[in-house]
């Protein structure tokens, strides 16, 4: 009898191959529920285990980790791309820079949202700016229930990110991919060259940032292992298959499956970014959480 497993992927052309069958999960009987928009389905996943397989942000991830919820990371990357150009401003607004954010408000959609994790965490590297020298204007609570924001975090009534900028209760906004191209229309960057400033990240780190990888839930790694096994492959034989419908973009590239000293350095950063954020408690120890689905590629 084929294992049956609850899987929640967002759609891109990636997980679409698995979805529709294409590339078939042996032994498996793989249920793939939607949820649209994902974020809701991040919190279930890290609130109730909703999910035998999910995906799931970077940031949440760490947190989960951090708070002792049985979740595994699996070694897949399924969006990814830098973030220079997710602090954003109005365009009528003041030409404010990064520096200028200290002592200022920033709208960011929840502290734990992993663009806000990746933002703060170049403010830090390269402008000297403390998450603590901001503070930070949310419009959602954190996915994790048992995470409790820092004090320079505030709950703002407002629904929309964006909102908090035209309203001028923030000075900047932190804006994920698809907001950018939606609510955050018609605002700029406050980094002069954001891409170029991306691309200037990428190659000190050797990495891409990534947003959302993969996760299983222990009891299930530990009871089917084969079932996860097979889960991965067809995934990572869908990135495969599909790497010609991805440009040479951060974005593009970032997408893979298999552990890697790319994907090992972006784990690495990004629990290193947390813990300076507060964020997570204790330091990320990678080695670990790679030897848990070393098996995977072996």
């Amino acid at each position: 009898m084929p294992t049956p497993l609850k899987v929640l992927l967002g759609d891109y052309p990636h997980t679409r191959p698995l979805k529709e069958g294409t590339v078939s999960v042996e032994g498996v009987e793989c249920r793939y529920p939607e949820s649209s928009p994902l974020p809701p389905a991040f919190a279930r996943m890290v609130r109730d285990l909703a999910y035998d397989i999910c995906e799931l942000p970077m940031a949440t991830y760490l947190q989960a980790r951090d708070a002792g919820i049985p979740v595994t990371l699996l070694p897949v990357v399924l969006v990814g791309s830098t973030h220079h150009r997710s602090l954003t401003r109005l365009p009528e607004g003041p030409e404010i820079g990064p520096r200028d954010l200290v002592g200022h408000r920033v709208g960011v959609r929840a502290y734990g949202q992993t663009t806000g994790l990746w933002v703060r965490g170049w403010l830090r590297e390269e402008y000297g700016v403390e998450s603590s020298d901001v503070t930070w204007v949310t419009t959602e609570d954190v996915h994790v229930a048992q995470y409790v924001n820092p004090p320079y975090v505030e709950r703002s009534k407002t629904e929309r990110v964006a909102d908090l900028l035209h309203s001028h209760d923030v000075s900047a906004a932190v804006l994920g991919p698809k907001a950018i191209g939606g609510q955050g229309a018609g605002l700029v960057p406050l980094v002069a060259d954001a891409e170029r400033a991306g691309q200037a990240w990428i190659e000190r780190h050797g990495t891409i940032p990534a947003n959302h990888l993969l996760v299983v839930r222990d009891e299930v790694l530990r009871d089917t292992p084969d079932a996860v096994l097979a889960v991965y492959q067809a995934l990572k034989q869908a990135i495969a298959d599909t790497a010609g419908e991805r440009d040479d973009s951060p974005a593009g590239r970032a997408v893979a499956a298999g552990w890697s000293p790319g994907l090992t350095a972006c784990v690495e950063i990004a629990g290193r970014y947390a813990l300076q954020q507060g964020l997570v408690r204790d330091a990320v120890d990678v080695a670990a959480i790679e030897r848990k689905t070393a098996f995977l590629d072996a």
